[in-house]
């Protein structure tokens, strides 16, 4: 009766699925960041930058996880904003003014790592000059293996900015276009002058932070995929459920709809564990009249979604459960009433805590409202886009800024007070669109009130009996 349950999911998963990715005619996704989008950055960095200047940047390292076997390579995001170039062993130069190098004339430069047959075979294609060229908009593209010998007079410029990979093998590599060789060999050609990274950071940190069109579909799109993994684990959770078991619901709707990673280890945190912030082990069955904490976002073409939601595995939050998430969800629709332009980026955190910290003296929890971190000892807010804590200046909030909301109230065992408040660790985590007039919710296809998520948990699913 399983085995026919499992065909009977997966047939219906086949013609009821999130349709998310965009395929070509050869069912390869083409809906990333197009290369006008990333001309279109590159040319914002350029305004920004001084006369006679230089802006650098490096592609991240590559990482040995273990013996012969390598983290799945990720470009530094900054990188990836500016080129859309996914491969390792390349840098980047932008000029404020024209220039020319080995006989080419322009402001923008990109090194690249050469096509290699060999090496294609194991880790696939490489695209090589001529393909960044074409598909990135490029017009001068080198291989990597050339920089060494390329004259560039960085004593003519006023200014040099470049920011270095982090966690650079130390070692050099007999391949003479390897990251650290790059950065070995860019650092001599101006070593009478030196390189600054902080208007870099900052220049980089303002136009990231203000999502384009481009950006805010992708980000959509990562986040409508996450909701639908939360809105499956409510209808599978069921007392008994593992925390790995509910990872494994979770992230399969992430797959299934065209997600590539997870946008950060998944925080499935069942009872006890529900109080640990980032907790990644997801070990532990979850009994009855215990909460299941699920803070999981998809990733989809470099752009991360952030959302938690908190559930009774037996369907049912007991009475000092819906207490303790009421709180919570009025601390965050409090928050939320804050997002709007031009107000504090530390609004929606201060809307929260003013909430929180009256809930928990109101409960007994306190005895006085400067006690509230005692159970909420986070911020309320970051910055969302490539990076799941994304880069932002911390100002106030502007149109196009896409940020979390995610107040949370988290009662250890052993914490002082009553021990019916034990063990309870509520977060509710929402995603957030700053517009012109206000704001617009992305995951509210998530439902999140006491009563929805209990609907939800009462529904069928292949997952539990």
């Amino acid at each position: 009766m399983k085995r026919i349950k499992r065909i009977l999911f997966f047939v219906t998963v086949a013609f009821c699925s999130l349709t998310i990715a965009q395929t070509d005619n050869k069912g390869y996704p083409n809906d990333y960041l197009t290369k006008e989008f990333h001309t279109g950055r590159r040319a914002a960095l350029r305004n920004l930058m001084t006369a006679k200047s230089v802006a650098v940047f490096f592609a991240s390292p590559e990482r040995v996880r273990s013996g012969d076997v390598d983290f799945f390579y990720s470009q530094d995001p900054n990188f990836y904003y500016l080129t859309g170039f996914t491969e390792p062993n390349a840098m980047l130069l932008i000029f404020k003014e024209e220039t020319t190098i080995n006989g080419k004339t322009g402001n923008e430069f990109i090194f690249v790592q050469p096509k290699n047959v060999r090496q294609e075979t194991w880790t696939g294609k490489i695209m090589g000059a001529s393909e960044v060229s074409e598909k990135l908009g490029f017009k001068n593209v080198f291989l990597n293996e050339e920089f060494e010998k390329t004259e560039i007079k960085f004593d003519r410029l006023d200014k040099i900015e470049a920011i270095y990979p982090v966690d650079l093998p130390a070692e050099t590599s007999n391949e003479k276009g390897h990251l650290t060789n790059l950065v070995s060999q860019f650092k001599t050609k101006i070593a009478n002058n030196s390189a600054r990274s902080e208007n870099l950071n900052k220049w980089l940190s303002a136009l990231r932070a203000i999502k384009q069109p481009e950006e805010i579909t992708l980000l959509q799109k990562a986040i409508d995929i996450s909701c639908k993994g939360h809105i499956e684990l409510m209808k599978a959770v069921h007392t008994g459920i593992t925390e790995y078991q509910a990872q494994a619901v979770m992230e399969y709707y992430f797959k299934e709809a065209g997600s590539e990673y997870v946008g950060y280890p998944s925080i499935i945190g069942g009872g006890e564990n529900s109080c640990t912030l980032h907790y990644e082990k997801n070990t532990k069955k979850v009994f009855d009249n215990e909460l299941l904490l699920a803070d999981c976002g998809a990733e989809y073409h470099g752009y991360s979604a952030d959302v938690t939601r908190t559930m009774p595995v037996n369907g049912k939050f007991t009475e000092e459960e819906r207490v303790i998430y009421q709180l919570v969800y009025d601390a965050q629709q409090a928050a939320i009433a804050a997002c709007k332009p031009g107000v504090a980026f530390g609004a929606t955190h201060k809307a929260a805590v003013e909430v929180i910290k009256k809930g928990l003296l109101k409960l007994g929890l306190i005895n006085n409202e400067r006690d509230y971190q005692k159970y909420f000892m986070h911020g309320t807010s970051h910055y969302l886009g490539l990076e799941v804590h994304d880069v932002g200046l911390y100002g106030n909030l502007e149109s196009g800024n896409v940020i979390t909301v995610e107040p949370g109230i988290y009662i250890p065992a052993g914490s002082d007070c009553d021990k019916k408040w034990w063990n309870i660790g509520i977060r509710i985590e929402d995603d957030v669109l700053i517009t012109p007039d206000g704001h617009r919710v992305m995951s509210d296809t998530a439902p999140k009130t006491i009563e929805a998520i209990e609907k939800l948990i009462s529904e069928k699913s292949i997952f539990k009996n």
